[in-house]
């Protein structure tokens, strides 16, 4: 027999989720130095934003940018998607916070930071991403007490130091004998978190020969509605820009 739960709820999830809207995600530009060699001394700041899919999956992005040498914000979705696979423009860009981006906007003679409404209004060109089904990677039949499985991956850009890996483990609090240790990946960063009845369990691994991160995310539902999905994507996300990685997509395997 077949849970009530896994019935109700997902008209009221897809609502709730268009009526949600993030913040922006910040970076500071640097100014280059000698060639391809960025330099310490910021000289613009970008802002991003992600467009997701009803179930949370990437499908496009949006960006605007604001240099001293132009003095004004321009549509950049273009330059936000392109840094993201060339190695000097994503050597040029450091993750940061709204606050970070004011602080750095006033200095460079920028004045008051403008509103993410007024930024989101100077989104006029768009970077569609290329989408398919979920990939069907392995069984996806939830477990007793779950109505549905779901596997992301969000895929991250630039590097991790030794440190770094040290703070997401202390953050999540990865430990040998978690009983989700066989989801572990070669003593990275995992994590295990309950949202409600719904169950999210993480790890962070190596992709792309090495020249990648990915956040690979399984959620077990409780019920149709997820409501949390989003809001876990993005709070996940926001723990590994801290650690200036920069986000890529999130992709949807299940």
């Amino acid at each position: 027999m077949i849970d009530d739960r896994c019935h109700v709820g997902q008209a009221a999830a897809v609502v709730h989720v268009a009526g949600r809207q993030a913040g922006l995600d910040y970076y500071l530009l640097l100014a280059r130095t000698d060639g391809a060699n960025p330099g310490a001394e910021v000289e613009g700041v970008l802002a991003e934003e992600f467009v997701r899919d009803h179930d949370h999956s990437t499908v496009g992005l949006y960006g605007t940018v604001w240099t001293r040498t132009e003095s004004r914000w321009l549509s950049a979705a273009s330059f936000s998607r392109a840094l993201r696979t060339d190695p000097d423009l994503l050597a040029r860009v450091v993750p940061t916070d709204r606050s970070g981006a004011e602080a750095a906007y006033q200095r460079l003679g920028g004045g008051p930071m403008p509103t993410e409404a007024a930024l989101r209004a100077g989104f006029l060109d768009y970077e569609p991403f290329a989408t398919a089904a979920p990939l069907r990677l392995g069984p996806t039949h939830p477990p007793d007490g779950f109505c549905e499985k779901r596997v992301y991956r969000v895929l991250f850009a630039k590097d991790l130091r030794a440190d770094q890996l040290a703070a997401l483990r202390a953050s999540w609090q990865t430990t040998p004998d978690r009983e989700d240790a066989d989801q572990m990946v070669s003593g990275m960063p995992a994590g295990r978190r309950k949202a409600g009845d719904d169950l999210f369990t993480w790890n962070l691994r190596r992709v792309g020969r090495g020249i990648a991160w990915a956040l690979d995310v399984t959620v077990l539902l409780a019920t149709r509605a997820d409501d949390e999905v989003g809001p876990m994507l993005q709070n996940l996300t926001v723990v590994m820009r801290r650690q200036g990685l920069v986000p890529m997509t999130t992709e949807r395997f299940a």
